[in-house]
């Protein structure tokens, strides 16, 4: 599946790249911004940006490459969107079942021509709409990691490739969120889509699903510390309204990734963290490609 493409400049950040506050592992950002919520004196600024009135968080555009971030207010989710421009072939990343109207919708509009839904890992916290999507779309296939133990398509490898037009994402596998987790890396290594692996200034749990502190903290030095430090970070989701980061800061100013192997190991270790909300809802959704009826 390998093939060579033409070079395509780094994407513009977005505006909201210089918003930086403080941020932990998912769960634990998430808790402080809903304390912050809470408190009576605290700025609109520091208010956080999960919610249902945000559908649609930043668009950008390089040579040769559509590209949408989308938001999923509820679980705080990200869904990306790339196509080719000249083709209109186009993928989807993580996306979520409450959004599938607004999804397809946009790809209507587009012109764009849907043919993988890829799923970074079997989430716990959202539904994928990757099986109901097949349904409406004639020829879309679904993409999973083979260690997720999910049902797809496309069972995914280490150094797969995923081709959309001239373009593509290679797979790099990256557990310790779960055993399936996987961020997917643009041919030119200028974006990286990092699911729940890497946050920005956090990372996923590791206390469910497989989870293990030691496998992570290898897959995230190994794995993504080691692309170029201009390479932007996308992650799965965002509590604070963060949209991306760099390998570059992440490897620098990460609370999480800074630390020792040992030190992290005992820190995830020690959260005590509430189970997900929907976790015994969406599991097994997503194990059928969030199909019930399998």
């Amino acid at each position: 599946m390998c093939s060579v493409i033409r070079r395509v400049k780094p994407i513009q950040r977005v505006a909201a790249l210089s918003l930086r506050l403080r941020g932990h592992t998912k769960e634990s950002s998430y808790a402080a911004a809903q304390d912050r919520s809470s408190s009576p004196g605290v700025g609109s600024f520091a208010a956080p940006l999960c919610g249902n009135a945000r559908s649609c968080c930043s668009m950008a555009k390089t040579k040769g490459l559509l590209f949408r971030q989308m938001f999923e207010g509820e679980s705080c989710t990200y869904t990306y969107l790339l196509a080719d421009t000249e083709t209109r072939e186009a993928i989807i990343i993580d996306p979520v079942l409450e959004t599938i109207d607004r999804d397809l919708r946009l790809i209507q509009e587009l012109d764009l021509k849907l043919i993988v839904a890829v799923n970074t890992h079997c989430h716990a916290d959202h539904i994928t709409s990757s099986g109901l999507m097949k349904k409406r779309l004639v020829g879309l296939k679904s993409a999973i990691s083979r260690f997720s133990g999910a049902s797809a398509d496309i069972q995914l490898a280490e150094g797969d490739k995923i081709k959309f037009g001239k373009h593509y994402l290679t797979v790099n596998n990256t557990p310790g969120h779960t055993d399936g987790c996987t961020t997917l890396v643009f041919g030119d290594q200028s974006m990286a889509f990092t699911g729940d692996s890497l946050l920005i200034r956090g990372c996923g749990r590791t206390d469910f699903q497989q989870g293990c502190a030691s496998r992570l903290y290898e897959s995230i030095h190994t794995k993504i510390f080691t692309l170029p430090d201009e390479c932007l970070v996308y992650p799965a989701h965002d509590y604070l309204g963060q949209t991306v980061s760099t390998v570059g800061e992440e490897r620098r100013f990460n609370p999480r990734l800074t630390k020792t192997k040992e030190e992290f190991v005992k820190l995830m270790n020690n959260l005590n963290l509430p189970k997900p909300k929907k976790i015994d809802i969406s599991v097994p959704a997503n194990l059928v490609c969030g199909l019930h009826e399998g």
